[in-house]
C-alpha cells in the first residue's frame, strides 16, 4: 500500500533530507517551499511562500486536489533570524519570525483539518531553544516555544491524528554555519557547545537527520498526542544529557 508524506521546506537542508529519505523509504512525497525541491522520484511539489497566506491556499488546494490520506504530515519550514539579545530583537524582526515558524504553520494545520484528509501523524519541526532559553537566541526560542503549544493546543482538535513537536539536535545546515561562523560565541557563551560539537564532528548531516527522525517516529507515538519530544531523549540520551547538563551549568 503506497504510504503519502506532506513536508514542508524541502528545498534544502532537513527538509530535502527528509524528502530523500521518505522517497528512499517508498513513500509518496507531497511538498512545497519558496524555491521548489529538486529531487525526482515519486514527489509531488509545488512552489509556495507560506507567509502569503493567500497563496497558501491556492498552493496546498492544486498540490493535496487528490490525496485522501498522509501517513505522515511534517511542517519544517523556519528560520533562526539573528542571534541577539532579546532587548535588541525589533517588534518587525519578531514577526517575521513568528509569521515563518509558527503561523504559517497554523495557517497549514487550519487547511488540512478543513479539507477532512485522513492524517495519522503530525510533525511539528521544533528546537532545544524552546526550552533551553540561552542567552541570544531571541525570536527563535520564542517561536519554537510557542510551536509546541500550538501542537499541543492543536492535538485537541485533531482528534484522530497523533501530533508531536520535536527537537531534532545539531544538523549541518546554514543555520549552523551562521552559528559556528558569524557569531560571536562570548556574548553568547551557549553556542560554545554548538561549536565544539560542530568541531568534533558530532553534527548530523541533513540525510542522518532525517533518518535519525525516521527512527524515532514509531516511539513518539508512545508519548500523549500534543507532546513536545528531543529526540535525543529517545535515541541519544547521552548526548541529551549533555545538552540538560550544559543548560544547567548556564542557569546558575
Amino acid at each position: 500500500m503506497t504510504k503519502n508524506a506532506f513536508i514542508t521546506g524541502n528545498s534544502s537542508g532537513l527538509g530535502e533530507g527528509l524528502t530523500q529519505t521518505l522517497l528512499s523509504q517508498g513513500y509518496h512525497v507531497y511538498g512545497c517551499s519558496r524555491r521548489g525541491c529538486t529531487l525526482t522520484g515519486n514527489i509531488y511539489d509545488i512552489k509556495c511562500d507560506l507567509t502569503n497566506f493567500d497563496s497558501v491556499t491556492t498552493a496546498l488546494d492544486q498540490l493535496l486536489e487528490n490525496v485522501d490520506s498522509l501517513d505522515l504530515v511534517i511542517l519544517n519550514a523556519g528560520i533562526l533570524g539573528q542571534l541577539q539579545n532579546i532587548s535588541d530583537t525589533s517588534m518587525d524582526e519578531l514577526q517575521q519570525i513568528m509569521d515563518i515558524n509558527v503561523w504559517s504553520n497554523k495557517f497549514v494545520l487550519d487547511w488540512l483539518l478543513k479539507s477532512k484528509i485522513s492524517i495519522k501523524q503530525i510533525i511539528l519541526m521544533s528546537s532545544g531553544a524552546a526550552v533551553l532559553g540561552n542567552k541570544g537566541w531571541s525570536g527563535y526560542a520564542l517561536s519554537k516555544a510557542t510551536l509546541n503549544m500550538l501542537g499541543r493546543l492543536y492535538a485537541h482538535e485533531f482528534t484522530e491524528t497523533h501530533i508531536t513537536s520535536i527537537a531534532p539536535g545539531l544538523i549541518n545546515s546554514k543555520m549552523m554555519d551562521y552559528m559556528c561562523n558569524e557569531v560571536d560565541s562570548d556574548a553568547f557563551p551557549a553556542l560554545k557547545r554548538i561549536q565544539r560539537a560542530n568541531i568534533e564532528g558530532k553534527v548530523l548531516s541533513p540525510t542522518q537527520a532525517a533518518d535519525r527522525i525516521m527512527e524515532a517516529l514509531p516511539f513518539l507515538k508512545n508519548y500523549e498526542s500534543g507532546s513536545f519530544i528531543d529526540i535525543r531523549q529517545i535515541l541519544a540520551p547521552d548526548e541529551y544529557a549533555e545538552l540538560m547538563a550544559a543548560r544547567n551549568m548556564h542557569s546558575k
